[in-house]
């Protein structure tokens, strides 16, 4: 593992952002390390809930996979006392496309529940390089399509089911959205994108902007992560339709879209191309930036004052669209 204590951007991070990261150390991904990091679980350790997200019920389930596929394992979380139909939020976990399941989310999952009181559907969907694409987003697909079906007995508005995640996650939820808008089945009200990972190219073949990337997730892991998922060299050749949101030219008819990326992470121009593009393409979007940040801030070091405005910014934007 490659451990980062000093970089040509470090005079930039935020001061409330500068602990985290000696808890959470720089390292370059790659086929040898990959094995040892499942092992030991991706993420930080994190206390039991509290308040209202302790009422929030939490439920393994099983969804059948789309057209014969493999069946897809799921949490799915309820906040106590629902009245009338509420929104839905089909969350995608992080990784890098290769590491992560639904339960690392947990206790993020459990406090957005509670706070808009909507349902949740968190998917384990099969990793990379086992599984290339489309697998992952064929397990999410299947996953919106339980949801939708479900609606009903669930107590969820048909209308108000929203996608989204983080990193790979938010990935995943760019490239579920471009999919399910082609293949016309169900409808997205709203996708979430927390500094998706949307372009194989960035740091491989097209060069990350100046600062960004020195922290928590690098050019390095990026080529690796992708070229995991594609089956191919991150930023080579023509990628499969939807695999990679950032290289799809047609980008009209998309849900409406809070995107947030922070200044310092090695997305930030993948990110801000993707909001300018969507905005062209006619598709109401929300940009958020959060100034001296890096990947993952704001789940590293909630409590700084940066990570505050930008999870609420984050909340509100999804309270809008499903509450």
């Amino acid at each position: 593992m490659t451990v980062e204590t000093h970089s040509a951007s470090l005079h930039l991070v935020d001061p409330e952002l500068r602990a985290a990261l000696d808890a959470f150390p720089t390292f370059d991904l790659n086929e040898d390390l990959l094995p040892v990091m499942r092992a030991q679980g991706f993420g930080v350790d994190v206390p039991p809930p509290q308040g209202p997200a302790a009422g929030v019920a939490v439920e393994r389930i099983t969804v059948p996979g789309r057209d014969g596929g493999p069946d897809v394992s799921c949490l799915l979380y309820t906040p106590p006392g629902r009245t009338g139909q509420s929104g839905a939020y089909l969350h995608i976990h992080g990784g890098g496309y290769v590491l992560g399941d639904a339960a690392m989310s947990e206790l993020s999952n459990r406090s957005l529940a509670a706070a808009i009181g909507c349902i949740l559907l968190s998917v384990d969907y099969r990793l990379a390089p086992e599984t290339r694409w489309p697998g992952a987003v064929e397990d999410c697909y299947a996953a919106l399509g339980w949801l939708h079906a479900n609606a009903n007995r669930l107590g969820v508005d048909h209308q108000r089911i929203a996608i989204g995640g983080e990193s790979a996650g938010g990935g995943h939820a760019a490239s579920l959205a471009l999919v399910a808008r082609d293949r016309g089945e169900y409808r997205i009200r709203h996708q979430h994108l927390i500094y998706p990972m949307i372009d194989d190219r960035t740091g491989s073949t097209v060069p990350a902007l100046p600062y960004a990337g020195d922290f928590v997730w690098t050019a390095a892991s990026n080529a690796f992560g992708w070229s995991a998922l594609l089956g191919h060299p991150a930023g080579t050749g023509e990628p499969p339709r939807n695999a990679v949101p950032a290289r799809v030219e047609d980008l009209s008819g998309l849900p409406p879209t809070f995107l947030g990326t922070a200044a310092l992470d090695l997305f930030v121009g993948e990110n801000l191309d993707y909001g300018r593009r969507l905005i062209a393409a006619g598709v109401p979007t929300e940009l958020v930036v959060a100034p001296g940040a890096y990947h993952g801030f704001n789940g590293f070091a909630p409590d700084a004052a940066v990570s505050r405005g930008f999870n609420s910014a984050s909340l509100e934007a999804l309270r809008r669209a499903i509450g």
